[in-house]
C-alpha cells in the first residue's frame, strides 16, 4: 500500500479550493456557450466547471474573452445546458505528477483510470511548460539498447533523441511502440495514448505492454469519443509527467501515440473559436502546437535528464507530404516508416529502411558500424531497383555483380530486420556482417 507523506497529504489540502469564481450561461451556440460574469477574473485557456440543472457536468476551456463574456468550449456537446446555469472558474491547466504514479493508468486530468486511489504530487505544474533554454541544453547522448536488431544498427536512438514513427493504420504501429516501450534503455517511460480506441487502452496496457512493461511505465490515455479539449490536452499531460521526472536527473522514454490526433483535437479547438483552416484543413497555428510539444522534449540541462521521445503519425495513404508528417518530419531528428506492402508480406516490424534516417547518425556509430550500415543500405538499394525485373524473372545472374551480392544478401537482410536482440548492440552489427558475408 502506498504510504501518505505529510507533503502528499498537504497538498491534497491545499489543492481544495473553498471560495470560486461563478458565472452565468447567457448563450449556446454550436459547440460553444457564451457565460457572463467571469470575464474580469478569467484567462486565456482557463478551464472552468459546467454544472448544468437537468445533466451531466462537465469540463470546458476558455477560447475567447471580451469586456462582457467568455466563450467557452465545453467538454462534450452542448446537449441538456440551459441559459443560467452555472458555470465555475477552475484555474490554469495544471497538474502535480507524483512518482507513485509508475504502474499506473490515468487520465488527461491526473485521475486514475485503473480504479485505484492516486496520489497528487507535492508541486503543481503547468501543462503548457517551456521547452529548456537552447543554449543550455547537453548534446545528444549515448546510443540506447533497444531490443530491436534495426534500431540498434541502422536506425540507432540515443540519449535525448527525438523521432517520428509513419504508419498507416493496421501496420503494427502499436505493438512496435510497445516493444520500444519494453526494449530501449531508460529510467522511467511515459506513454500517451491520445484519440486511441477505447477497447484498446486495457489491451494495450495487459497483453502488449504486458506486466513487465507496466512496472517503470506511466499511461496517460484520451479516448477517441472524449472531447478535443481532453485529447489535446492528452500530450500535454504525457510530456509534463515526463518533465517531473526529468528534472529529477532521469533518463525517460515518451512515446506518443499519435500526434495527428492531437493536431486534429487542436484543429477543431482551433476552429470553434474562430480560426481558419488552410493547410488541408489544419490552422496555421497547428505547427506551432507541434513544434511547442516536440521541443519540450530532448537533452536536459544541468542536473536535469533526458527526454528520448518517440512521436507516432498516421498517414494516410502513406502521404509523407501532408500537413501534420510534413511539420513534424522537419523538427525532430529522424523518422521511421513503416510500409503497408511490407507488413502484408508478413514482415514485421514493417519498416521501409529506405525511406527511414537516424540523424544520430554517423556519430553514434563506429566508423567500422558506419561502414556496415552504408553497405547494408546500399545492398538494399540495388535489390528495392531491380525487385520487379528479379521477381518477373528478367534478371539473368552475373550481369551485375553489384546486384548478385544484394539478391544474395536480400533474404538475411530482409530476416535480420524483424528479430529481437538479446544482446547489445556490438553483437548486432555482428549479426549484421553475418547477413552480408559471401
Amino acid at each position: 500500500m502506498t504510504q501518505i507523506g505529510f507533503e502528499q497529504l498537504a497538498a491534497e489540502v491545499s489543492a481544495v479550493r473553498p471560495v470560486r469564481d461563478v458565472g452565468r450561461i447567457v448563450e449556446i451556440g454550436r459547440g460553444t456557450i457564451q457565460v457572463r460574469g467571469l470575464s474580469s477574473v478569467a484567462a486565456q485557456a482557463d478551464l472552468v466547471d459546467i454544472r448544468p440543472s437537468a445533466s451531466r457536468a462537465r469540463m470546458g476551456e476558455i477560447l475567447n474573452l471580451n469586456a462582457d463574456t467568455v466563450t467557452i468550449l465545453p467538454d462534450g456537446d452542448v446537449e441538456g445546458l440551459q441559459i443560467g446555469d452555472q458555470v465555475i472558474l477552475h484555474g490554469r491547466a495544471e497538474i502535480a505528477p507524483d512518482d507513485s504514479w509508475i504502474g499506473r493508468v490515468i487520465d488527461p486530468m491526473g485521475q486514475a483510470l485503473d480504479g485505484q486511489p492516486i496520489l497528487r504530487g507535492t508541486q503543481t505544474k503547468p501543462l503548457r511548460g517551456q521547452p529548456a533554454n537552447p543554449t543550455q541544453r547537453r548534446p545528444l547522448g549515448s546510443r540506447l539498447e533497444t531490443g530491436l536488431a534495426a534500431f540498434n544498427t541502422f536506425l540507432p536512438i540515443v540519449r535525448g533523441q527525438r523521432i517520428g514513427l509513419f504508419a498507416g493504420s493496421g501496420v503494427g504501429k502499436s505493438t512496435l511502440l510497445a516493444k520500444l516501450a519494453r526494449g530501449v534503455q531508460a529510467d522511467v517511460v511515459v506513454i500517451a495514448l491520445i484519440g486511441e480506441r477505447g477497447r484498446e487502452v486495457k489491451e494495450f496496457v495487459d497483453r502488449v505492454l504486458g506486466p513487465e512493461g507496466m512496472k517503470r511505465a506511466i499511461v496517460v490515455a484520451a479516448t477517441s469519443d472524449q472531447s478535443p479539449m481532453v485529447r489535446r490536452r492528452c500530450g500535454w499531460t504525457a510530456m509534463t509527467v515526463a518533465e517531473h521526472f526529468r528534472d529529477q536527473g532521469l533518463h525517460v522514454l515518451l512515446l506518443a501515440d499519435s500526434v495527428t490526433r492531437y493536431a486534429e483535437a487542436h484543429r477543431e479547438i482551433a476552429l470553434a473559436s474562430g480560426e481558419g483552416g488552410n493547410l488541408r484543413g489544419f490552422p496555421p497555428s497547428t505547427a506551432q502546437q507541434i513544434t511547442t510539444l516536440c521541443e519540450r522534449a530532448g537533452p536536459g540541462s544541468a542536473a536535469a535528464g533526458d527526454i528520448t521521445a518517440i512521436f507516432s503519425v498516421l498517414v494516410a495513404g502513406s502521404d509523407m507530404e501532408e500537413p501534420v508528417a510534413d511539420i513534424l518530419r522537419g523538427v525532430l531528428d529522424g523518422h521511421v516508416v513503416l510500409d503497408r506492402t511490407i507488413a502484408e508480406r508478413g514482415r514485421f516490424p514493417a519498416i521501409d529502411l529506405l525511406r527511414s534516417v537516424s540523424r544520430a547518425l554517423p556519430e553514434a556509430a563506429t566508423d567500422d558500424e558506419n561502414a556496415l550500415i552504408s553497405k547494408g543500405r546500399r545492398l538494399l538499394g540495388h535489390y528495392s531497383r531491380s525487385e520487379m525485373m528479379i521477381q518477373s524473372g528478367l534478371y539473368t545472374p552475373g550481369s551485375d555483380p553489384a546486384l548478385d551480392e544484394a539478391i544474395a544478401a536480400w533474404p538475411d537482410l530482409d530476416t535480420f530486420l524483424t528479430q529481437s536482440e538479446v544482446g547489445d548492440c556490438a553483437a548486432s552489427f555482428q549479426r549484421l556482417a553475418a547477413c552480408m558475408t559471401p
